[in-house]
């Protein structure tokens, strides 16, 4: 354990200063063309070029740290990427049937506070998912500008797939009304974890369940995790919605439309991711 997290924690660092410095260098030569990228093994402005070696590395250190310390998202989002390339695969493939999800890998949209007025969503009316949406992140002190970059995930269309996944976790709470809390975050990574087949949020539902409480666990045990299943595999394919095309809309209809029940009673007390 200490020699996986020694070694992650360094190779986490090479690879963020190499990051750091091939960012720079985009900036000061502007006009490198994306052969020039891709002589030099990066696919696209954020990849960075990884052996195998390192990806197995980076993959079994970040996914024990992140069991211990839920908290760090930089070593959830390392686990994602460097152990989800056949999830991702088949993620692509989906959306590739889907005429909606054809859409979105060609169009590529972002979920950020460039893309999304937030402040247009807060005046929408009560009950609208977009307005319940941008209530969820004033609750949840939350921001769509907090989802980190893509990084080790090496081609540029299964990157796009991976960063649209994490852009959209926040609205998957939004839809499936579940909070920050322990709880909450575990019923999600259930949920996707049926979803998407990433083994990072297999692992997350699964060890999710360690860390909740006497209590809490026989709330979860009892309705939350039939719950999330149950939904996991009735729901339409969370990738195949064009989220940001129903803002407008009644969350009780989205919910229909998405084939998602009612979400159970969540106790509110905060998690901090």
């Amino acid at each position: 354990m200490a020699f996986l997290h020694r070694n992650s924690h360094h190779l986490r660092r090479f690879v963020a200063a190499r990051n750091a410095n091939l960012l720079k260098t985009n900036r000061v030569e502007s006009d490198t063309s994306s052969s020039d990228q891709s002589a030099y093994g990066q696919l696209y402005p954020e990849h960075i070029p990884t052996s195998t070696f390192q990806k197995i590395l980076l993959s079994v250190g970040s996914s024990v740290i992140t069991i211990s310390n839920p908290y760090r998202g930089d070593m959830l989002a390392t686990f994602g990427e460097t152990s989800g390339a056949f999830a991702l695969g088949r993620m692509k493939k989906q959306m590739e049937l889907d005429t909606v999800g054809q859409q979105i890998l060609l169009e590529k949209p972002r979920i950020n506070t460039k893309s999304v007025d937030l402040n247009y969503l807060r005046s929408l009316p009560d009950g609208t998912f977009g307005k319940e949406y941008a209530n969820w992140l004033n609750d949840n002190n939350a921001s769509p500008d907090e989802r980190l970059p893509v990084s080790f995930v090496d081609d540029p269309e299964l990157a796009y797939v991976m960063q649209r996944y994490r852009e959209i976790h926040d609205l998957m709470h939004t839809v499936l009304g579940m909070p920050t809390t322990m709880i909450g975050e575990v019923a999600v990574k259930v949920f996707e974890g049926i979803q998407t087949g990433l083994p990072m949020c297999v692992t997350g539902g699964m060890f999710g369940t360690f860390r909740l409480g006497p209590k809490h666990l026989r709330i979860y045990l009892n309705t939350h995790l039939q719950w999330a299943i149950r939904n996991g595999w009735s729901a339409k394919p969370m990738m195949n919605v064009y989220y940001e095309k129903h803002w407008e809309e009644p969350m009780s209809e989205f919910r229909r439309f998405l084939n998602i029940t009612e979400p159970p009673d969540t106790p509110r007390k905060k998690f901090r991711k």
